[in-house]
């Protein structure tokens, strides 16, 4: 299984100026954007961060996870929440032939933990030997900074501010994360299911 992202987070929709003011950064003087650069690179750090501890996607943008089988025969369970619409699912056999699936066959559980693609009959479209399945989804709380939950947005502050402070510690790149943070977004981590595992 693969999962792609296919859009990117615009630079409109990161709070650049709001952590320049997180940060108490000086303004109104030659040079103010200077480390704008930087600020939007510690902010998508933050923001990729927090979305792998939590299986949450923030910014609402499009994915296509891609499948050789399904995990149960009537309902897949996708890799990110919140899931806002499926937009296609695409079947291709070992030849690469390709055959969009009719939407009338599956429908979307837009669960906020786990949402799932379920067949609206017996079972999904059957996935052919050596073939693949793409869904193509988006997901996202919100498609700008304002729409994101509070606790969810002041973690991402906290977060890159963090990782401002401390640009130079080597260990960063060990999976530090303050206790703050955690604690922000603990709630959106997502719950074990089955036999120890997330359903996939």
């Amino acid at each position: 299984m693969m999962l792609v992202e296919e859009t990117n987070v615009p630079l409109a929709a990161l709070p650049v100026e709001q952590f320049k003011a997180h940060l108490r950064l000086g303004s109104g003087f030659t040079g103010a954007t200077v480390q704008d650069a930087v600020l939007e690179s510690f902010l998508r750090a933050a923001m990729a961060a927090i979305e792998a501890r939590t299986g949450k996607a923030l910014i609402l943008r499009a994915f296509t996870y891609t499948l050789e089988r399904w995990r149960d025969p009537a309902v897949q369970s996708l890799p990110v929440a919140p899931v806002a619409a499926v937009s296609a699912v695409t079947i291709t056999d070992a030849g690469s032939t390709s055959e969009v699936v009719d939407p009338g066959d599956y429908r979307l559980i837009a669960d906020g933990q786990v949402p799932q693609l379920r067949a609206t009959g017996s079972c999904l479209p059957t996935i052919p030997t050596g073939g693949t399945v793409a869904v193509v989804f988006s997901a996202g709380y919100a498609p700008d900074w304002a729409g994101l939950p509070a606790d969810l947005s002041q973690a991402v502050m906290l977060l890159a501010a963090h990782y401002y402070e401390y640009r130079d510690e080597t260990t960063l790149g060990q999976g530090c994360m303050p206790f703050g943070v955690t604690s922000l977004i603990e709630r959106y981590r997502r719950l074990r299911a089955g036999f120890g595992g997330v359903p996939g």
